[in-house]
């Protein structure tokens, strides 16, 4: 998997310990896109998604302008609506297809009302992190709409040590009435 070195805009750069609440950015992207796709199969799809994506990107002229991600569009259960890629500087210009047949196309992480907290920890604790988040929010007065994303700020490797790996968790939130 290829990790750009500019964070995404929203991003801070040290973890955040505590649901924050933000406006964030409309940021295009470029994704893998998947309906109804088996849970158990996620690493394949992430593997076979960035191993190739980043080289993809550059031949294309298009950078990423931050960590690699997936965005949900509902609550996985024992399948997933999802897209996985990387936020970029511009938009796709066209859908690139990947050596493994991975179809690239253009989407964006969406600007709005979101809330946001880092996971620090291995992607076994996502799921207990997503918990407690989500908690968080409704603590603060909040409620979680759709979409909502992972930003895989840590780069995995064989060398990485999982309890400090970094992933930060997004929602975006209902409006506010003025």
């Amino acid at each position: 998997m290829s990790s750009p070195a500019m964070p995404s805009p929203y991003t801070p750069a040290e973890p955040l310990g505590s649901c924050t609440v933000l406006e964030v950015p409309e940021i295009p992207t470029a994704v893998v896109v998947r309906r109804d796709y088996p849970m158990y199969e996620m690493p394949s799809l992430m593997d076979g998604t960035f191993s190739h994506l980043g080289a993809a990107l550059a031949e294309a002229g298009v950078s990423p302008i931050g960590a690699a991600m997936s965005l949900h569009h509902r609550r996985p259960v024992d399948t997933a609506d999802l897209e996985v890629g990387f936020p970029i500087d511009r938009p796709l210009p066209g859908p690139i297809t990947l050596p493994n047949g991975f179809e690239v196309v253009a989407s964006v992480l969406p600007a709005g009302r979101a809330a946001m907290i880092s996971h620090v920890g291995g992607y076994d604790g996502l799921a207990e992190a997503w918990g407690a988040f989500t908690e968080a929010v409704g603590d603060s007065g909040e409620q979680m709409t759709y979409p909502f994303w992972e930003l895989y700020v840590t780069e995995p490797s064989p060398q990485a040590d999982p309890a400090t790996m970094r992933t930060d968790l997004v929602t975006l939130l209902e409006p506010r009435e003025s």
